[in-house]
């Protein structure tokens, strides 16, 4: 079976590693779940069509996971850029401060570094700073940068306080950042709780499969057992996903 990946540019960023490591977890599950619901791995490969799905999902909790990463960054970026800007440095040039900043923190692969060292490089080729950030916003598509580049553009061609303009923005990405924090703070808890909810059926099972085979063993290999198991495992699944869905809250920012 083969999996074929969109290329967006955050799934770009996602390394083979770590889709290998979402393969052997998906395939981990499916076992789990074979051997208690069914008791054969056989079923493993019924269930196989499953790991698109869970990819899929994977791969939207990794790149939100990355996007978080990234607006972090980008302030912590926007911050140094307002710095370099105070003690007079011009914009072009403070880019390249920004740069040596985000490699005291940051590794040579994380997005915002490679971003930034491309806008640089633009920028030695004449390409002009509003066009060198509008690209930025058009490629990873956030919220912030493309605000971040249409106000600066904006101020630049209206001769506006560049620098009072990012000061502004760092304290919206601030604002959006810490209520972001808050309120994670605050589900963090129901989280886990449901976290502990989805093992226990699984658990139980478990307990009662090693410790009491005899139990589940009229379940197993008949017909009226493999339905009764497969109304279970829908029951399970669908109040999985009701679940997940309770716990997982979007933070949007008014501008």
């Amino acid at each position: 079976m083969t999996y074929k990946r969109k290329t967006s540019y955050w799934q770009q960023d996602i390394r083979k590693r770590e889709y290998g490591q979402a393969l052997l977890k998906g395939i981990l599950i499916i076992g789990i779940i074979s051997y208690l619901f069914y008791g054969n791995l056989i079923y493993t490969i019924l269930f196989s069509p499953y790991l698109i799905k869970y990819i899929k999902s994977w791969e939207k909790e990794i790149i939100k996971k990355k996007k978080q990463r990234f607006r972090m960054q980008f302030k912590e970026a926007i911050q140094s850029l307002s710095a370099a800007l105070n003690v007079g440095y011009a914009v072009e040039n403070a880019i390249g401060e920004v740069i040596k900043d985000l490699r005291q923190l940051y590794k040579e692969e994380e997005i915002i570094l490679r971003e930034f060292t491309y806008m640089a490089r633009q920028i030695q080729m004449n390409v002009n700073v509003e066009t060198a950030l509008q690209e930025f916003a058009g490629r990873t598509g956030e919220e912030d940068v493309k605000t971040f580049a249409a106000v600066f553009g904006l101020a630049k061609r209206s001769g506006g306080d560049v620098i009072d303009i990012i000061r502004n923005t760092v304290r919206q990405m601030s604002a959006k950042i810490e209520v972001e924090r808050e309120i994670k703070t605050l589900i963090s808890a129901k989280q886990l709780e449901f976290r502990m909810m989805t093992m226990i059926p699984l658990a139980m099972m478990a307990y009662l499969k090693i410790g009491f085979p005899e139990f589940l063993q009229v379940l197993y290999g008949t017909a009226t057992g493999v339905a009764v198991m497969s109304i279970c495992l829908i029951i399970y699944v669908i109040s999985y996903e009701m679940g997940k869905r309770m716990v997982e809250i979007e933070v949007y920012l008014c501008r």
